[in-house]
């Protein structure tokens, strides 16, 4: 008689073990769907972080003792001149570490999304001309949207899964269309603001565009945009807001540039059915 009792009380010992197991694989779930990111994703996060952090520490150094509270991410037209009037004399006597700097910072923006790179394009245009400029803007540009490429591939996909679920699926189908004329239609996004260029950047590793794909429609596809900042930043004392940039004019002459990249897939299609 004393044998069930204690078959009764094993029973809910077991049920008690099972349910508390159970528990903490719920609560487990639900702090990941909280936060999806793993530890070792979040590591390889602040390393990438922790270098540019390294970089700008190095540039700073090899400055000249002075007073840089000038120095900040311009966020106004009215910051990126006070920027402007204090780096100008910088320019010429210590070249390098400003071309060094202003590509860690302007690679770092375009790492991790953080707006205003406009300014960095006018400023360059205000430094070093157009030629320079647009070779800066465009080098610049292309290796932090490779960057943020790399960084998006290690731990972008539940971000933008949450942050953009309808245009991420959206850019999925379109380039599961195109795959047969993927660089025109990489083309033809850099060039028209059909989707946003940082969007472009983190979603791209996760629709599978390829790297070499990504690289070249980014490389070529920017030198137009950044012909117009850049050409607007010689002028920066005329230039009353970042609207004034992207007037009918300018903005008409990027679409039929981006036409014109995506016509040969058109009409391919066309023969082919």
């Amino acid at each position: 008689m004393d044998q069930h009792p204690q078959q009764n009380f094993e029973s809910r010992s077991s049920s008690s073990m099972r349910n508390d197991d159970d528990g903490e694989n719920h609560n487990h779930k639900v702090l990941r769907s909280k936060f999806p990111l793993t530890c070792w994703e979040i590591a390889g996060a602040c390393c990438v972080f922790l270098s540019f952090g390294v970089g700008l520490l190095g540039v700073y150094l090899t400055l000249p003792h002075s007073d840089y509270t000038f120095l900040k991410l311009p966020r106004t037209l009215q910051d990126l001149h006070i920027l402007r009037d204090n780096i100008e004399g910088y320019t010429s006597d210590y070249t390098v570490q400003v071309l060094i700097g202003y590509c860690v910072v302007y690679i770092f923006m375009q790492t991790f999304m953080i707006p205003g790179t406009v300014f960095m394009s006018l400023l360059a245009g205000s430094l070093f001309g157009v030629l320079r400029g647009v070779t800066l803007v465009v080098f610049a540009a292309t290796a932090g949207s490779s960057s943020c490429y790399f960084l998006s591939n290690l731990i972008g996909r539940p971000l933008i899964s949450s942050l953009w679920p309808d245009k991420l699926v959206f850019f999925q189908d379109q380039v599961a269309k195109r795959r047969d004329g993927l660089l025109n239609y990489m083309l033809f996004l850099r060039l028209t603001p059909t989707l946003p260029n940082m969007f472009i950047n983190v979603a791209s590793p996760i629709v599978n565009v390829p790297y070499h794909t990504f690289l070249l429609g980014t490389s070529i596809g920017l030198i137009p945009a950044a012909y117009v900042t850049v050409k607007a930043g010689i002028t920066l004392g005329e230039l009353q807001s970042v609207g004034d940039l992207y007037d009918i004019h300018s903005i008409g002459t990027l679409f039929l540039i981006g036409l014109a990249s995506i016509t040969p897939t058109l009409i391919s299609k066309k023969n082919n059915s």
